[in-house]
């Protein structure tokens, strides 16, 4: 079956090398998510951190976005099996987060939290590193909503179902607490070069 956006030609040998088993490349941004796009007004938006229950530190809006900013440009990859090319997202890397928080990484797992209630799970060691973000723009705009706007946890190694959209909260656990779709069957991690998509896949 042919979708519009996947690329019916043959890729190249260095691209070729940057898609994971079983994807196809889209020029499309296909809009995926676990139910409606939730409103989210910036004069009340928070972001938190949490260590178990206890919020150890908080943010509004205008002081999220004081924090340090990184630029990255990255191939991110959907579990519905495509990926895309050279994303260029702009935001606060979670190394930043815990650095303003006074933070070392916690405990070995997290929590990611949306303002519809949407969780995924993430080990901490795949946030940290340089490895995700908080993503605020995309493209050099402002994230759009459909996207996860107005912030989006990026974690482009991982499948994208582990990219939080609506990010309101990460919160730190001793425990690898499944989130929304790892309840319903989805892989604790989701590496793509690993074809971890669901709890049966290695």
């Amino acid at each position: 079956m042919t979708t519009r956006g996947f690329t019916g030609r043959p890729l190249g040998p260095d691209l070729a090398r940057r898609l994971p088993p079983g994807q196809s490349r889209t020029v499309d941004f296909p809009v995926l998510s676990a139910g409606p796009t939730p409103p989210v007004d910036l004069r009340a938006w928070r972001f938190s951190l949490k260590v178990g229950p206890r919020e150890v530190a908080s943010w509004d809006w205008e002081a999220f976005n004081a924090l340090p900013q990184t630029a990255l440009t990255c191939d991110i990859h959907c579990v519905t099996t495509w990926s895309k090319f050279d994303t260029p997202w702009e935001g606060v890397l979670v190394d930043h987060i815990l650095a303003a928080a006074g933070l070392a990484a916690p405990t070995p797992f997290t929590l990611a939290w949306s303002f519809d209630d949407y969780s995924t799970n993430v080990p901490t060691a795949d946030l940290t590193g340089g490895q995700a973000m908080v993503a605020l723009r995309y493209e050099g705009k402002p994230l759009d909503a459909a996207h996860g706007g107005p912030a989006r946890l990026l974690v482009p190694h991982l499948y994208l179902w582990k990219s939080a959209k609506w990010i309101r909260a990460l919160q730190f656990t001793e425990r690898d607490e499944p989130g929304f779709w790892e309840t319903r069957g989805y892989h604790m991690r989701g590496d793509p070069w690993r074809e971890q998509r669901y709890d049966s896949d290695s």
